[in-house]
């Protein structure tokens, strides 16, 4: 496992221009947008404004702080906050968002239809078993992981990727987000 420290992530301009993002992880390493198999990453949304659009990508969307209002494909829907569920939607569509208060951080997994599948789930405290071909574990509070025989000190927003395809079984202390994937 790797521990991704949150404070080494560097801030790049959203694919339109229209925000920042930072890379957590993507595959095959230092892939760019457009041949990227994998993409995991968080970003801040501080003004209105449409998403990227990104053609044959899934993408999950999950906020971590504040409340976000997703206009997709012409459709208001019901404000996103750190309560709701990740957020599923095709890269492709029309999306724009409003940030309502405050800023809005969220985070971002994308996955070249046909080649990954992905999801994000949120795990509570205790034992897991971690079997996908990759996984991230994104810490949401400062949090300790036991990963097999490692020990890992995550603060929050620092992350853990396993990506040789091995199983692992850990434990947190606090909840976390799991990012799984699986090569189709």
């Amino acid at each position: 496992m790797r521990l991704l420290v949150a404070a080494d992530r560097a801030d790049a301009p959203w694919k339109n221009g229209g925000g920042i993002t930072r890379e957590i992880a993507a595959w095959p390493p230092h892939a760019g947008f457009d041949d990227f198999d994998w993409r995991i990453s968080q970003a801040d949304v501080k003004v209105p404004g449409p998403f990227s659009r990104f053609e044959g990508i899934d993408r999950i969307l999950t906020v971590l702080d504040g409340r976000l209002v997703l206009t997709v494909d012409g459709k208001a829907l019901p404000a996103l906050t750190p309560d709701s569920a990740p957020f599923a939607f095709p890269g492709e569509a029309e999306v724009s968002g409003t940030p309502e208060g405050d800023l809005v951080a969220d985070l971002n997994l994308m996955v070249r239809r046909g080649r990954f599948a992905g999801q994000v789930v949120r795990l509570g405290a205790g034992g897991w078993r971690l079997d996908a071909e990759a996984n991230l574990v994104f810490a949401l509070a400062a949090t300790t992981v036991t990963a097999g025989a490692e020990r890992f000190v995550l603060k929050s927003r620092d992350a853990l990727l396993r990506d040789d395809g091995s199983a692992i079984d850990i434990r947190l202390d606090v909840p976390a987000l799991l990012i799984s994937l699986t090569r189709l």
